[in-house]
């Protein structure tokens, strides 16, 4: 039961990375045994907000305050040592050692130099049956599912009786009955005085299992008060404020009605089902949804690099088999990766060899490079994408992240793609590099290329393409069609109604 006791005060929480914002001037409180919820859209400082109350950042300014005393933790391990623990979006757990020692990491209890394996299975035992979460204690955490790395999550902060957990989307990778089995678990916690931050997408969620809410936008509050005076409809306003213009400019449609790609009953396991749509000629089709929605596993599927359980892929009226990357490039797909460092770029080797690697055969002869011509080859393109540089053979890994996202379009250049698929373009790019971003993908869409956009900003998406589809828990949830009615695009996304399915 929330009590009236103030646990934790934030007052004036302000964060910046460089120039760009995190935080403005934060403050709201959380009280003992309380369930508070934190919504807003991607980038509206949510995660910078949780991580500092764990310890993980430190404000610029502002006053943290905890259990009545000023903090300004220094470490993820001094905020545990105080009382507050958090699960994080990203696993943070040791992949090499078993699930047990995972849950008392930092508290395994010893018998002189040695763990004590007994009072350590009886502690675990104790934590499973309070939350009911059925892991072998003995199995290594790099062997489970994203869904039970996420329960060993819960069950470590569990087992440091913390005052304070912060769950950053407990819920995101677990299956409806995990996840009232979670709920469950968070009544018990809180039911004892532990009060717990939700940091979540599914609305539902929020409007059923808190008993406050605070609503962010761009960095800042725009209300903190009781969860039983909101409804789906107030979050999403609160989220996404009065205006719903975007910055981008007006354009006509290049889009037929001449069907360029099909995806016909798409699955894998529980991460896609039975998705279909298609894809016209000279159309730019916005795949919108959370993390974890399916939208990069659609495209990662249809780029043959991953393995579908089902499904059919139509080029035009004609079906092809796609097993990999290159039998992709070879039907005229080609994919610009999420990750640009890991998926996408070489960064210990030169612009050069960077931008023509998907057609490197071109400029071999008896296994010998055609160094000149690659060179010249690569001056071109550089040109054309307007890249940043000193000289051809300079490293990608010195260059700026715009720049570095401009080798990747100049890339897909070289294959002359029919379909280009794009994931997160503009992901930690500056406005220029941004705008020239747009500027290339509109440019070949003019030529014909159909264009499967990825993005997690509704914002850009919705100013960049014709027609979106909204990923929803692996499947397509809604289709809107420009012009957009932003408030509809954003409940979707969301997925108003989606918990009642």
């Amino acid at each position: 039961m929330t009590s009236s006791t103030v646990l934790v005060a934030l007052d004036g929480i302000t964060k910046s990375f460089g120039g760009t914002r995190a935080l403005h001037d934060v403050s709201f409180e959380i009280r003992v045994g309380e369930v508070m919820g934190l919504v807003g859209e991607n980038g509206a400082g949510k995660s910078t907000l949780a991580k500092i109350i764990a310890g993980l950042l430190t404000p610029d300014s502002g006053e943290f305050q905890f259990e009545g005393e000023t903090h300004s933790f220094k470490s993820p391990h001094e905020a545990l040592q105080a009382g507050v623990s958090l699960i994080a979006q990203e696993i943070l757990l040791v992949p090499n050692a078993t699930v047990e020692e995972n849950v008392l990491l930092g508290r395994i209890p010893s018998r002189g130099i040695f763990p004590d394996r007994k009072e350590m299975r009886r502690m675990y035992d104790k934590l499973v049956e309070f939350t009911g979460f059925n892991l072998n204690p003995s199995s290594k955490v790099s062997s489970l599912r994203l869904a039970d790395q996420q329960k060993v999550e819960v069950l470590r902060a569990l087992s440091g009786n913390s005052r304070l957990i912060i769950m950053d989307e407990p819920s995101s990778s677990l299956t409806a009955d995990e996840v009232e089995r979670l709920h469950a678990t968070i009544r018990k916690i809180t039911s004892g005085g532990t009060a717990i931050l939700l940091v979540s997408h599914f609305l539902g969620e929020i409007l059923s299992l808190t008993d406050s809410v605070t609503v962010m936008r761009d960095g800042e509050v725009i209300r903190s008060g009781p969860t039983s005076e909101e409804n789906v409809e107030s979050l999403v306003n609160g989220m996404i404020g009065k205006s719903v213009a975007t910055h981008y400019e007006d354009r006509q449609s290049l889009a037929s009605k001449k069907i360029k790609l099909e995806v016909r009953n798409l699955s894998r396991g529980e991460v896609l089902k039975d998705v279909s749509f298609s894809l016209y000629e000279g159309e730019i089709l916005g795949l919108v949804g959370l993390v974890g929605s399916g939208r990069t596993e659609i495209a990662r599927s249809i780029y043959g690099a991953d393995k579908m359980d089902s499904g059919e892929i139509y080029l035009g009226e004609k079906k092809v088999e796609i097993a990999s990357p290159r039998d992709a490039i070879e039907a005229g797909i080609f994919m610009i990766p999420e990750n640009r460092k890991q998926q996408g770029l070489f960064m210990d080797s030169s612009i050069s060899n960077n931008l023509l690697i998907s057609s490197i055969a071109d400029y071999a002869r008896m296994g010998f490079l055609k160094e000149r011509r690659l060179a010249g080859k690569s001056k071109t393109l550089a040109s054309q994408i307007d890249l940043r540089f000193a000289t051809v053979q300079q490293k990608v890994g010195l260059l700026s992240g715009g720049n570095q996202q401009k080798i990747l379009f100049g890339r897909a250049r070289t294959v002359s793609p029919r379909i280009l698929i794009v994931d997160e373009p503009t992901r930690g790019v500056d406005i220029a590099a941004k705008r020239e971003i747009h500027r290339s993908l509109l440019e070949m869409v003019s030529t014909g290329v159909s264009l499967l956009f990825i993005s997690s900003e509704i914002e850009e998406a919705l100013g960049v393409c014709d027609r979106v589809l909204v990923i929803h828990k692996g499947a397509v949830y809604a289709e809107f069609t420009a012009p957009f009615n932003q408030r509809d695009v954003v409940a979707a996304f969301f997925g108003h109604g989606a918990e009642e399915e």
